[in-house]
């Protein structure tokens, strides 16, 4: 009887159809290239370039550049929402071009509850030739104690714990419950030196360890006194060309940002926080992104240095809840990679990695769909604007690379680009080069229209110098949701932003006069 009422029932449903003739389909499929709507769009499970697990997310990357198999190996700490009572096992990729990945899986996993590693944070890897031996040093945690462990191994799949090695601040006057993120490297006197942060008292402190065999390890002292009562995370040391760079990662809430210092020589660099008193290396003021990028560790093969770090993710897909203090951004996301750019006088800033451009090789056609009133005209596709005005651009895809050129009549200029925008937008987001005093600009992420809530305090902004010929040469890659915007190669602004694929995005102009040329839209091939 059930099967007969279900025929009956199909049957009902399918008559209908077949009525309707070719000219007039009930289904139909809407040409949405030929709109500029706003669209309801979700993240896909894969992301192209900015590598995350189809399980988790990735938390403070480690890499490592790997002499054995000459490419790139990024170990992380997998993040599971929610997590287990034992949490962040170390997992990995391997990278060529810090463009591509290939998972590597779990390497390290944690302890049980009642060993010192119940919970893993972050460290570093290194080789020892000698032995052909690859050591990881990382932060074994539990609620009241933080250590230092170790794991190697011979062939970078196989990991072996240490477990009658550990490092504990209390034994050296140091924090019981800070004392972390392990950062080790081969100094110029042949030696092995181990940099962690901890707390001594109420002052944050990069303590040093030396070893000559990376088995035995003594106390060296105070390395860094951090500033201003900040605690300096994931510490990495190099060298490069002429000069020594620490970067770090700022915990406090206010500030949230990858940073550096610099100095000709490696006591220079020590001293530049002494007494709590600096003159920062430059006038980005040792910052090299947003908030959107934390945890920024480098490693280089010779010839490139990159940077890998997060891109947090944001609670509810809201774009406007970025973590403003005193709250946090959710922790972990993608794995976001930069390629460092060293300039004549030291100074870092970040630029986009070659292997990630190549991705973007499908060319697309750029139509505007709609424009202001008025304020927009048209030479050949170099556009004036003035005024308020703005262009509205044809949908975009889900991986893409947008990229086009400003110039300003004058350093007061003000101008961005929006995305997630449609006609009937009643808001959208906004990446706004705005004019500061002096001789510098500041990028900002705003929320527009007539229901944003405008400027958005929690992701902050970057400031940079102002070109003196008042041209900037624009790339924004697209990923889901990851974005990340480089202009010239001053500013590396990474953001996580909902929405972007199959939406329409739009170049804007804020009262003054810009010239705007060479608008490509690339993808993903």
């Amino acid at each position: 009887m059930k099967t007969m009422i279900y025929s009956l029932a199909l049957t009902a449903l399918l008559l209908p159809l077949g009525s309707c003739s070719d000219e007039d389909p009930v289904l139909t499929q809407k040409d949405w290239d030929g709109t500029a709507t706003y669209f309801a769009s979700t993240d896909e499970m894969t992301f192209g370039t900015y590598y995350k697990p189809y399980v988790g997310y990735v938390g403070d990357p480690m890499p490592f550049y790997d002499p054995v198999a000459k490419d790139f190996k990024v170990l992380y700490l997998q993040d599971y929402r929610p997590n287990a009572e034992t949490y962040h096992p170390i997992w990995a990729v391997s990278t060529a071009d810090a463009a591509s990945y290939t998972s590597l899986g779990e390497l390290i996993p944690t302890g049980t509850v009642s060993e010192p590693d119940a919970a893993i944070g972050t460290g570093s890897t290194i080789y020892d030739e000698a032995e052909k031996l690859y050591y990881t040093f990382y932060t074994g945690h539990t609620a009241g104690q933080e250590v230092v462990m170790v794991a190697t191994s011979p062939d970078f799949k196989a990991w072996t714990k240490n477990r009658s090695f550990y490092l504990a601040g209390s034994d050296y006057g140091y924090s019981r419950s800070d004392f972390r993120d392990p950062f080790v490297f081969k100094g110029d006197d042949g030696a092995y030196h181990m940099l962690v942060s901890t707390m001594e008292g109420t002052k944050g402190k990069l303590v040093e360890f030396t070893s000559p065999d990376l088995k035995t390890w003594s106390h060296a002292g105070v390395f860094m006194t951090m500033m201003w009562d900040r605690f300096y995370e994931c510490p990495d040391l190099f060298k490069m060309g002429d000069w020594w760079y620490l970067v770090y990662s700022e915990k406090h809430a206010v500030i949230r940002k990858v940073q550096y210092f610099k100095g000709r020589t490696l006591d220079e660099l020590k001293a530049a926080t002494a007494n709590d008193v600096v003159t920062w290396p430059d006038s980005h003021e040792g910052f090299l992104d947003s908030r959107g990028f934390y945890a920024g560790k480098t490693a280089s093969d010779g010839t490139n240095r990159y940077i890998w770090g997060w891109c947090p993710t944001r609670a509810g897909n809201d774009n406007t809840n970025v973590g403003a203090s005193p709250n946090e951004p959710e922790w972990a996301g993608n794995l976001v990679a930069h390629r460092i750019i060293q300039h004549e006088d030291g100074t870092l800033t970040l630029g986009a990695v070659e292997g990630i451009d190549r991705k973007y090789a499908s060319e697309q056609e750029v139509k505007i769909m709609s424009q202001s009133e008025s304020g927009v005209a048209n030479n050949n596709g170099v556009y004036t604007m003035t005024g308020d005005s703005y262009m509205l651009f044809n949908r975009l895809q889900v991986h893409n690379k947008i990229s086009f050129t400003v110039k300003t009549a004058s350093a007061s200029d003000k101008f961005g680009f929006s995305l997630v925008r449609g006609t009937d937008s009643k808001k959208y987001y906004s990446v706004i080069v705005n004019p500061e005093p002096g001789t510098t600009r500041k990028v900002n992420f705003e929320e527009e229209g007539e229901e944003g809530k405008g400027f958005i305090e929690g992701i902050d902004g970057y400031v940079f110098n102002t070109p003196s010929d008042n041209v900037y040469n624009i790339t924004v890659y697209t990923d889901n949701s990851v974005c990340v915007v480089y202009i010239n190669d001053d500013v590396a602004y990474t953001n996580r932003i909902y929405g972007i694929q199959k939406n329409c995005w739009s170049i804007n102009n804020y009262g003054g006069s810009i010239e705007v040329s060479d608008i490509k839209v690339s993808v993903q091939e």
